[in-house]
Order: C-alpha cells, then structure tokens, then sequence
C-alpha cells in the first residue's frame, strides 16, 4: 500500500462510488490507484466542472460530493466550484495533487498554494504531510464536510506522500454530531411567542433539504396553520400548490410573498440567513415583525437580523417540538387573497416564445421525478417563478456565489446520483458559454441530460438591470454573435431543435419528456422580455416595480 492506494480505499470506505476529476502530473499515482480500485470516476473537460458536478451529486443525493484535480491550474480551476458549494452549504471534498513536499515553496512548475488560496471558502483544509496520516485526514474530511452546517473541505496531497509506502493503517468509527435540542428556555419563549401572534408568517430556507428535514417541517406547517415564503434556495420544502405557501420572496420574489413578509408581526425562520436577495433594505425587511430563528449554525443567529428567539441545534427537532396553532384566521385570509389576487398571468399577445409560459408548461407536463438543474440569470428567475417544485432536491441553482455555467456539470452530477430519473438542465445564451464543453461529457457517457437555452442574444439580467438603473447605457451585453447552438449541440452527436414560435412550444416540451436519450433545445426569446416584478436596490419589499405596458 502507498499513499494512493490508501487514499482510496480510505474514500470506500466512507461509502464513495463516484469522483468528478481531470488528472495531472501531481495527481497521477492517484489516478493509478483509481483503475482497479472499483469507484467511478466521471472524466470531465474542465476541472470547475468537477467541482461542480460534485456540488450536483451532492445535493440531490445528500451524500458528500468529491473532486479530484491536480495542482496549479488543476487545482486553482477548483475554486469557483468550492466556493460555490461553500456559500450554498453543500457538503464537499476537494482532493488536489500537489508537487513533491520538497519542492514546496519553491515555485516549482505547477505550484500553487491551494490551501491558501481556499482558507476563506472552506471549513476546513489538509496538507497530508506523511501516508500514514491519510485515513484519519480522510475520515475527518468527510466527517467535517457533512456535520453541523456542511460545506467543502480541501486536501492537498503532495507526490512523494501518495507514493510513499503505508506502514500501518486502519479505520475508524465514522462519527456523527447528536441530534441538539435547542434549550428549553428558548422553546418556551418560542411557543409564547407563536400562541400570541396574529400575523405569523414562517420563513423556509434551504437548510430545510441540507438537514433532510422536509418531512418534519411540512408536519409543522400543517400543525401551525401558517402561511409560508421560501428563499430560492427552500423552494420545494412545501409543493408549490400546497394551500399554505405564498412563493418566493425577495428581489423577484411573488407580490403576495413580499407582501406577507412586510406585514407580518412574527417571522419564523428556517434553515435560512437573511440574504440580501431576499431582504431588500434589511432596515425595512418585515418592520413589525419579531423574529424566532432555528438554524444548525448559530454564528447566523443576530448576523444580520436580531432575532428576539435563537433556536439553535438541530431544525427537526425544534419544529416538532413547536406544534402550536395560534388563532390567524384574518391574517390567513388576507394572505391568500394576495396570492389570487396577483397569481401569474401566462396570456403574453404574442406569437413568440414566453419564457415563462414555457416553464409553466414544462412543469405542468413532468413528473415529480423530474430535477432542474439551472444556470445564473434571467432564466434562473423565471425556473424560480414559474416551475412548480415538489421537493427541494428537485432544483438545483446556485444561490449564494451565482456562479454561470453551474447548471450543465450540476446537471451531470445530478444523473449519476439518480440515473433513473429525468435531469433538464435551463439556461441562458450567456450562462451555457461557461462550460459549454460539458456537452463533451454528456456524450462520452451518453447520458440522457436535456438542455434548454433561452436565446435573448445578450446577458439579460445585466441588461435589465443597465435599461432600469443605469439610463439604458447598454455595455458589454451584446451576444448577438454566439454560434448557432443547435449545430454546436449536434457537432457533439446530441440532437437539437430551435424554438422560435408559441405554437412550438408544446411539441418541444413533448420531446423534452419523452425523449430518451440527451436532448438540447434552443429556445428563441425577445432580447427587450424582463424579470418581474423586481425589488430596486434601495428599497424594502413592498417597494416592487413591474412591467409597464
């Protein structure tokens, strides 16, 4: 046994059967080690792709996510990817090769200082210094990647350590932090506060699906009778047509949600941070409201909020344990007025294709085996709006880092972790160019991904955002000249179909579904089409613009 051999089977035994890499010089003895070693290893062409393919896996599988990649350029095309992961809490392991530990500190070729670089987006991080150290580096890696509020963790193995022989080695426990109940004083002062509310209104987030606590929060919304908002990230914690939920709130968030956050007297929060996104001027953010906060990590507790109850622990048992069900009939009612009052309109006078609309239909016409798997954009607003999620897992979108080109490798990692199941990528004209070498993969493994491109020739959400607050100066947003992304599509042997009309939407979203193998579609729109409504910078979230007609 060397150290790549160890590392290996140091990664089965924490029940790993799939990495995402690129291998190199410093990362070779590991990739020797990987041919007989019985775990998959997803080749893709780009190492960001690996990261964030690994970001894919993880969260619609729950397990920890892992890369590998070899040092320098290897290693530094990691990083979007780990931050990425880092900032939407997803549970990861970076393994980088790194040149010989002699030559460390040398500017030796393909050096970098990974470890440095990613202090600030990680838990935590290894430089493996002997063999011998690598199960328990491992071991740790994982532990600390998925306990508490989970996120990406480095190891950076120098050559000489994975070629070095083992001279004892083993494995221990894996160990697991204990479910925490929040104190009891604490819960006391929560159930005070929710029997005393009249305008209560319950605040989901995605720590909802990183605790796989779905079940027992959907238990306490029934129990409570409350409506509910969610961030992009808790869409789907409650289906989208359940009688309770009010949409997404935030800068493009439903009028009835933004409305029911600025007028509620009680915000419970769950699972969520109190992101700017969906605050608007945090000074105005729900004014009359007080706050009760359950959230595994309690540096978020007052961070940007004050909160008068701080739940700390475990999220699941604090909802279970907070079953109470104040008298809100009013506020009920006027909760779901809002909503049918200001419900979607999918009507567009026009022959060509609605973005929206097209959603709609896509969502009306899938399964709840369906995932979503989404770029950075226009198209990732409207995927927000407009889809109907029945489980968190179900959409995938990078929330906090907003990194374009997430939706094709996330894409990928989501159908090697259920490969029976339907995987639609959404994107932009923008968005796809980013790793749009990724079409490479999908046809090396053949996989049955499907891709749709909104084509408004341009970078729509910066346009927008140039015509509405900087006098429609319109700079570097022109993508008029991108190639024709169905012969790109086909040149990578994946069929491909444009879209240009309404009355073609219905056939595309019939070959999306029952195609069955991958599929692009290539999805005309008009460049001048917007997101609405739209919080201003500035402005609290009552303070919404709107389409103007």
């Amino acid at each position: 046994m060397n150290g790549a051999n160890i590392l290996i089977q140091a990664l089965k035994h924490e029940g790993v059967d799939i990495v995402f890499g690129y291998p190199g010089g410093a990362i070779m003895p590991v990739y020797d080690a990987l041919l007989d070693s019985g775990i998959k290893h997803v080749l893709v062409r780009h190492e960001q792709a690996a990261a964030l393919a690994a970001d894919g896996y993880a969260r619609v599988s729950g397990k920890v996510g892992v890369c590998l990649a070899t040092s320098g350029p290897g290693a530094t095309n990691l990083v979007t990817g780990i931050a990425n992961a880092f900032l939407d809490s997803v549970p990861m392991v970076a393994i980088t090769g790194q040149v010989p530990s002699h030559y460390m500190g040398t500017d030796a070729f393909q050096e970098v200082d990974i470890f440095g670089i990613t202090m600030p987006i990680v838990k935590h991080s290894y430089i493996v210094r002997t063999a011998d150290d690598i199960p328990r580096v491992i071991r740790e890696a994982f532990l600390i990647a998925r306990s508490g509020r989970p996120g990406p963790v480095l190891v950076d193995i120098p050559k000489d350590v994975a070629t070095a022989a083992v001279s004892a080695w083993g494995f221990g426990p894996t160990e697991y932090e204990p479910a925490e109940l929040a104190p009891i004083e604490e819960l006391e002062s929560a159930r005070e506060m929710m029997a005393s509310a009249a305008c209560p209104l319950i605040y989901a987030g995605g720590g909802i699906r990183i605790a796989n606590a779905v079940d027992a929060f959907r238990r306490f919304v029934e129990a409570t009778g409350m409506p509910v908002v969610a961030t992009l990230q808790g869409l789907g914690s409650l289906p989208d047509d359940h009688s309770q939920f009010l949409g997404m709130l935030g800068m493009h968030g439903t009028k009835a949600a933004n409305f029911a956050v600025q007028g509620c007297d009680l915000l419970i929060c769950i699972g969520a941070r109190f992101d700017d996104r969906v605050t608007g001027k945090l000074k105005e953010f729900a004014p009359h409201a007080r706050v009760i906060h359950m959230d595994i990590d309690d540096s978020e507790n007052s961070k940007l909020r004050f909160v008068q109850c701080s739940l700390r622990g475990n999220i699941k048992i604090s909802m279970d344990a907070l079953h109470v069900r104040p008298e809100i009939q009013e506020w009920v009612e006027k909760c779901y007025a809002d909503r049918t009052e200001y419900a979607w309109r999918y009507d567009a006078p026009t022959e060509t294709v609605y973005a929206p609309a097209f959603i709609k239909e896509l969502s009306d016409r899938a399964d709840t085996d369906t995932y979503i798997s989404c770029d950075v954009g226009q198209h990732q607003m409207w995927v927000a709006q407009h889809y109907g999620f029945k489980r968190p897992r179900q959409h995938l979108s990078s929330g906090g880092l907003g990194t374009m080109g997430y939706g094709l490798p996330a894409a990928i990692g989501a159908h090697f972790a259920m490969p029976e199941s339907r995987v639609i990528v959404i994107s932009g004209d923008g968005s796809i160019m980013m790793n749009i070498q990724e079409l490479a993969t999908i046809k090396r493994y053949q996989l049955p991904v499907k891709v749709v491109v909104f084509d408004n020739h341009g970078l729509g959400m910066v346009r927008q955002w140039q015509e509405l607050f900087f006098e429609k100066r319109f700079s570097e947003v022109d993508l008029s000249d991108n190639p024709d992304f169905a012969k790109l599509a086909e040149a990578f042997d994946i069929p491909a179909i444009t879209v240009r009309l309404k009355s073609e939407v219905g056939g595309a979203v019939r070959r999306l579904l029952e195609e069955p193998g991958p599929l692009f579609v290539h999805v005309l729109i008009d460049p001048a089409e917007n997101v609405w409504p739209l919080v201003p910078p500035g402005k609290n979230n009552s303070q919404m613009m709107e389409a103007t007609v």
